[in-house]
């Protein structure tokens, strides 16, 4: 029997060259194709696939904070994180949410179709670069001052550091507007910022987000 996977990447192009690569194996079918984090759970709820291949940069929900929903309402769930970022601040809090696997974009085809195939049989994958970095650089060492962030308080500085607004965020994650800003100001004083400016700063040095033009951020201070 074939093991059923839900591909999530928002760009189609590189999504139908998955497809081609898992469908080109005799054991790996896709069963859906999802855009964003807000179609990845809905799919994920509708099929029940056997693994999820997942990418951390998406519109909206990220990555990330989608695997935690997964694995909050199916403790049973294999996510395999597949993305562009080895950065221990990533790949760390993937794994501590609960996904079974990370593996860079950069490696080999035979790498992905391996993953899954040993995620679908219950048992983990991390490339031997991602690896390397969690063993060298401890997850809570490489985050500096971000590992003092809540999953939540994390996925908010992400889209904060994006340039999203309050009111943005608080539809993307589903929550009041005084939540969103309690944890904006929860995450300011953890991380002893008093602007947007230092918000993206930190984001850019740390990996979270990759264009330092985000620095003309429209979030007020």
């Amino acid at each position: 029997m074939s093991i059923q996977v839900l591909l999530v990447d928002d760009h189609a192009v590189v999504r139908e060259g998955y497809r081609r690569l898992l469908e080109g194996t005799s054991d790996i079918q896709v069963l859906a194709e999802a855009a964003s984090g807000e179609e990845a759970y809905r799919l994920f709820c509708e099929h029940s696939p056997d693994v999820v291949v997942m990418d951390i940069s998406l519109p909206g929900i990220g990555g990330i904070e989608v695997t935690r929903r997964m694995i909050a309402r199916e403790p049973g769930a294999r996510v395999l994180i597949f993305s562009m970022h080895e950065d221990v601040v990533y790949s760390g809090r993937a794994l501590a949410v609960g996904a079974k696997g990370y593996i860079a974009k950069s490696s080999a085809p035979s790498v992905l179709v391996e993953a899954i195939r040993r995620i679908a049989r219950g048992q983990s994958y991390i490339d031997q670069t991602v690896a390397q970095r969690l063993a060298l650089q401890p997850y809570n060492a490489a985050q500096g001052p971000l590992a003092a962030l809540t999953e939540r308080e994390f996925e908010v500085f992400r889209l904060l550091a994006q340039g999203h607004a309050v009111p943005d965020i608080a539809r993307i994650l589903n929550l009041t507007q005084k939540t969103v800003a309690n944890h904006q100001s929860a995450l300011r004083q953890k991380l002893e910022i008093d602007n947007a400016a230092q918000l993206v700063r930190l984001a850019a040095r740390h990996g979270v987000i990759e264009d330092v033009a985000f620095r003309d951020s429209p979030i007020a201070p």
